[in-house]
């Protein structure tokens, strides 16, 4: 009798989970960062301040692209995790939401593409998002949720390489959104 084994999909890959990202056991965790990458506010600050001093000397390091700017709109960066449990932080700029008429979904679903594409390059086997541009800079959840969800899973399902996606959530409703993005139950 044939032995039947589960393909792991692009969706199997990817879980939820209600959590501070920096406490999670990945190889990878996602800041939403500013583009001066000094660190700041939400989860940006949380993850400078969990990763020490180090990470700021680091980022500090990283060449800019223009004054005051080691990381454009869309694009990402990477550094080491210092005192965190992930071995890297792959830095993302999301982009500032004004109202969804100047590119804002295509930049948001260009950070998580680059920031997919880095953690190849680094052998990284498993990554946690968080939330990016939904915090200060006011990207409606409603509407960067299915962009984050469906930018993850095409890049999953055409990179062939295999990567578990944690998408970190803060609260039980962003958690909501991402489960019903995925069609997970709650």
């Amino acid at each position: 009798m044939p032995v039947k084994t589960r393909h792991a999909t692009a969706r199997t890959r990817c879980r939820v989970e209600q959590a501070d990202i920096t406490g999670l056991s990945v190889d990878a965790i996602v800041n939403a960062a500013q583009p001066a990458l000094l660190g700041g506010g939400g989860v940006d600050g949380a993850i400078h301040r969990a990763a020490g001093p180090d990470l700021l000397a680091e980022c500090r390091a990283l060449p800019e692209s223009r004054p005051g700017i080691r990381c454009p709109t869309g694009e990402a960066r990477i550094t080491g995790g210092h005192r965190l449990h992930a071995r890297h932080v792959i830095h993302v700029v999301g982009p500032v939401w004004r109202g969804g008429r100047y590119g804002e979904a295509a930049l948001l679903a260009d950070g998580y593409r680059n920031a997919l594409d880095l953690a190849r390059q680094h052998a990284v086997a498993s990554i946690a998002f968080p939330a990016i541009s939904c915090g200060v800079y006011g990207y409606p959840p409603d509407q960067a949720v299915p962009v984050a969800v469906s930018t993850v899973l095409r890049w999953l399902d055409a990179a062939g390489t295999p990567m578990d996606v944690v998408f970190s959530c803060f609260d039980a409703a962003m958690a909501a959104r991402y489960r019903a993005a995925l069609g997970a139950p709650d």
